[in-house]
């Protein structure tokens, strides 16, 4: 654990204020759910919930079966990080922070096919893989994560446009109707 240097009080209502450099540095926004952890020694951890995280089992088997049954490179994500790939790198890209340009993508709410000569869209800040397809994991109008299909550069062979963005389509909205059961 690293320590800050910051010291905050807790008010009368048992409230303790997060220093807005922290809140930016852990992309911890207003109305973003906390798990409250403690241990022994008598420490309160707090940790960003990620409901997409309880279903990293079933999200690693869901994207391995895409990436089997359609070589289709897939990764699914949180709010924050890749929680389950196939197809590339398992070392390079799970736990590891999405790209701001993916977060964006996502807090859009719509569906995105990479298009030829288009900016590119990495999925993380320093891997190579870039983004072919995404689609947002909505639970309840709530974004949860995303799904996405991958490639490795702008060469690779991709499916047709009309099939990956199914196949990406579907996924998401499995994935997303499986928190509101």
């Amino acid at each position: 654990m690293k320590a800050t240097g910051i010291v905050r009080r807790i008010d009368d209502l048992g409230r303790v204020v997060i220093p807005k450099e922290i809140r930016r540095t852990m992309r911890i926004r207003e109305g973003d759910p906390l798990e409250i952890f403690t241990d022994r020694e008598g420490e309160v951890i707090f940790k960003k919930y990620s409901p997409i995280g309880e279903l990293s089992d079933f999200a690693v088997q869901y994207a391995e079966t895409l990436h089997k049954t359609c070589a289709l490179p897939v990764v699914i994500c949180d709010n924050d990080a890749v929680i389950a790939c196939a197809g590339i790198s398992k070392k390079e890209y799970n736990d590891h922070k999405i790209s701001a340009k993916l977060e964006s993508i996502v807090e859009s709410r719509n569906l995105y096919y990479h298009k030829n000569g288009d900016d590119t869209c990495p999925v993380t800040e320093n891997g190579s893989a870039i983004v072919s397809c995404v689609m947002p994991i909505m639970s309840e109008g709530d974004i949860i994560g995303c799904v996405a299909s991958v490639m490795t550069d702008e060469s690779t062979e991709r499916l047709p446009e009309e099939m990956e963005t199914k196949l990406i389509q579907t996924a998401a909205g499995f994935l997303g109707r499986q928190f509101e059961e």
